[in-house]
């Protein structure tokens, strides 16, 4: 049976961009030249010769870890990430809460991943101007020359032009899709597609079923995939399209510069009377974490393929530890050993990175969100800048460092990161100072330790500290 998007569906091709974004965030590309676009549709839903299930459907759902600068890159690769996802210069939606890579850096990324055959998605899913188009076909083309998986897309231009070069499309959360028809439009464009994060696990089981159901399949034949998020920061607002930051300060989230205001402490005050409102919680627009750990089982039993992590924005050891964590549930779940003794576990690992509180999202059907208790992390540790590699000896696994700010002593938990590095830990045994066995470590000295993997020059020392 080929299924083919409704009428109302097809004879509706134009899509809206808000009246109400700003146009001020110029591209840092100085790429010259307009971009024509040209639709090509093609018969992508229901080959007949694929018939029956999905050709990935005996698979593992795929971890998708974030990526804002080449150490939590190398994090994710090391922590058992099937997948990464990263923005490239101003036009994603982490635009000013990471680093960033830039076009240079493309072939490296994918050199990195296809070793480990880890999948590469970059994001384009913010709202594109007309000053944009170029720069978008730029980069576009930029990314399929380095061999980059996908690309992450909201607006037509972007996934218009993807699709011109043969690129694979990923249909962003910022479309908001909730419902099987939206999906079967999207079908012709997109293999992927990650739902509103507003659906609860019902609704999200009822889309996979229909997929299955009716065969609505993607440009590569093969059944449209489901990808929702797993784990951590959520927005006030439906699926992240905030206009909060726009109004207050100019500053759009819908491209990429979200001031969060929805993490400030507030007061509410009766216009009228002028007497404050008694509230349970000052921080009422700004939403716990995401967690799912403790209810994967139902997540994948859903028939969801992709699990997200987000956290462009946040520290490498966050996404070393959620995603190792999360591989470990996942594995958990299909070697038939997941059980609320081991969620226990992993929520105290969890709880070690940055976090403002978790809830379980609106998956189980909570209507209403649960709000953090502060404006910073709950983390139940912290890092402690200690100094840096100087130098490694390979032949003996010794790896040197000078301290330039807190003494470190035998028996502390170490964190190393760098761009090749990645992420590290391992327990301070012995160290050497001066060439003597010593059990402490004070700025401005040069101390010897061994490691099980190689330092680097640029590479960070941390201790690890309660919070």
């Amino acid at each position: 049976m080929v299924v083919r998007p409704p009428k109302f569906i097809l004879g509706a091709f134009v899509f809206f961009k808000t009246l109400f974004d700003d146009d001020n965030l110029s591209s840092p590309l100085n790429a010259q030249g307009g971009m024509q676009i040209h639709f090509k549709y093609k018969p992508y839903l229901c080959s007949p010769k694929k018939s029956g299930k999905s050709m990935k459907a005996s698979k593992k759902i795929e971890l998708m870890a974030p990526a804002g600068n080449f150490e939590s890159l190398q994090a994710a690769i090391d922590s058992g990430a099937d997948s990464v996802y990263f923005g490239v210069e101003q036009l994603n939606m982490r635009a000013r809460a990471s680093i960033n890579f830039t076009l240079e850096d493309l072939d490296e990324i994918a050199k990195r991943c296809n070793a480990k055959n880890v999948r590469t998605y970059l994001t384009l899913n913010t709202i594109i101007y007309d000053h944009d188009l170029s720069v978008i076909k730029t980069v576009l083309d930029r990314a399929k020359k380095a061999g980059i998986t996908a690309v992450i897309a909201m607006d037509q231009a972007v996934i218009a032009y993807a699709r011109q070069i043969d690129m694979e499309v990923h249909i962003s959360t910022q479309i908001n899709i909730t419902n099987i028809e939206t999906v079967k439009f999207y079908a012709m464009f997109a293999d992927t597609m990650v739902l509103s994060r507003e659906l609860s696990l019902r609704q999200i089981k009822k889309i996979c079923d229909q997929i299955e159901r009716e065969q609505v399949k993607g440009p590569s034949g093969n059944l449209v995939e489901i990808e929702v998020f797993g784990h951590g920061a959520l927005c006030m607002a439906v699926s992240g399209k905030c206009y909060l930051s726009l109004h207050s300060h100019n500053s759009s989230a819908n491209r990429g510069a979200c001031k969060q205001n929805c993490r400030k402490k507030y007061t509410v005050i009766d216009q009228e009377s002028g007497f404050e409102i008694e509230i349970d919680n000052e921080y009422m627009m700004s939403p716990k974490d995401l967690c799912t750990i403790d209810f994967l089982d139902q997540v994948i039993d859903a028939g969801v393929k992709v699990l997200k992590i987000e956290g462009r924005g946040r520290a490498p050891e966050y996404v070393a530890t959620v995603i190792r964590t999360y591989r470990e549930a996942i594995d958990a779940y299909y070697d038939g050993t997941y059980s609320k003794e081991k969620v226990a576990t992993w929520m105290q690992e969890l709880e070690k990175v940055y976090n403002r509180g978790f809830w379980g999202g609106y998956y189980l059907g909570q209507k209403l969100g649960e709000w953090s208790e502060g404006p910073g992390s709950q983390a139940t540790q912290k890092k402690v800048y200690v100094g840096k590699g100087v130098h490694y000896y390979p032949k003996s696994n010794i790896a040197e460092f000078k301290i330039e700010a807190f003494d470190i002593k035998v028996g502390d938990r170490l964190l190393v990161t760098g761009p090749t590095t990645g992420v590290k830990e391992l327990d301070l045994k012995e160290m050497m100072v001066d060439e003597r066995m010593t059990e402490i470590a004070k700025k401005g000295d040069h101390c010897t330790l061994r490691t099980n993997f190689r330092v680097r020059p640029s590479d960070k020392l941390y201790k690890i500290a309660k919070a």
